[in-house]
């Protein structure tokens, strides 16, 4: 019972935590490479890179982030208006280290091998 608050303050993600790709960019000679990602809200910077360089071994440089508000609607029907909310989300744009180049989204690999030619 005394230990309970002591260990509530300690967080553990495990890699279960939604993390959806939006955006990509490749790198070009003035710009890094970036990608965009819709991530939990309660996620900080700091644990977007750690997830990201730990997990996938990705050299992360930077993270931005974004809290966005969802939408909120109004469907209207024959005896009652309905009001609904979509979920918040937040938006973290994640700028890759200049070791990494290409992405590798949206490359179309060539099926034929150098042996049918």
């Amino acid at each position: 019972m005394f230990g309970t608050r002591i260990l509530s303050k300690f967080r553990m993600w495990m890699p279960t935590m939604p993390m959806t790709l939006t955006a990509v960019q490749n790198a070009t000679a003035g710009s890094p490479a970036t990608a965009t990602f819709r991530v939990l809200p309660k996620m900080t910077k700091h644990e977007i890179k750690e997830y990201l360089t730990k997990i996938y071994d990705l050299p992360v440089k930077k993270v931005n982030t974004m809290n966005y508000a969802g939408k909120r609607k109004r469907a209207i029907g024959r005896r009652k208006i309905v009001y609904y909310k979509y979920r918040d989300f937040k938006k973290a744009i994640v700028t890759f280290d200049s070791s990494l180049k290409d992405v590798g989204r949206g490359v179309k690999m060539d099926d034929s091998t150098e042996e049918e030619r």
